[in-house]
């Protein structure tokens, strides 16, 4: 199958991407949250992650931008810094009482977008979807895992 690059599945899911992402950007603008910071509110509100490093693997990250979200998260009251009871040293990041009162209204914006950019998918093509493109990442984080230096090539 003779493909040119910009019919490529490479190229139609970064298309789809960037546009799933000024969707988001856009929607979740008014009611204060970053598209950037969705994984980080996510795994806070669900209780999947709770220190810089847990949350930066859960994101799929590096530590330092992942402190710079944190800080900015902070500033702009999303987020708070507790001790951790475990250890005096370390410290636990929870969302403040504001941010998880206005997650459920962004969350359901978010998947109203998601609604509106599947219209016109049947529910099993959606399910297809979904499936076909969770095979794609797993492969490309194997990928990933097994060559650590791809940008070296």
């Amino acid at each position: 199958m003779d493909m040119d690059v910009l019919s490529t599945p490479g190229h139609l899911i970064s298309l789809a991407a960037r546009g799933f992402a000024r969707l988001a950007e856009a929607r979740l603008k008014r009611h204060g949250f970053g598209v950037g910071q969705l994984p980080v509110l996510v795994a806070l509100q669900e209780g999947n992650a709770s220190t810089q490093r847990d949350l930066a693997h859960f994101a799929k990250t590096e530590q330092p931008p992942m402190a710079q979200m944190l800080a900015r998260m902070e500033r702009d009251g999303l987020i708070e810094r507790t001790p951790d009871p475990a250890d005096g040293r370390s410290r636990r990041i929870v969302l403040t009482e504001d941010a998880r009162a206005r997650m459920p209204e962004a969350i359901a914006t978010l998947m109203q977008g998601n609604r509106d950019a599947l219209n016109g998918f049947s529910e099993a093509e959606t399910v297809q979807l979904v499936t076909l493109l969770t095979r794609l990442i797993g492969n490309l984080d194997r990928i990933a895992s097994a060559s650590p230096a791809l940008e070296d090539r």
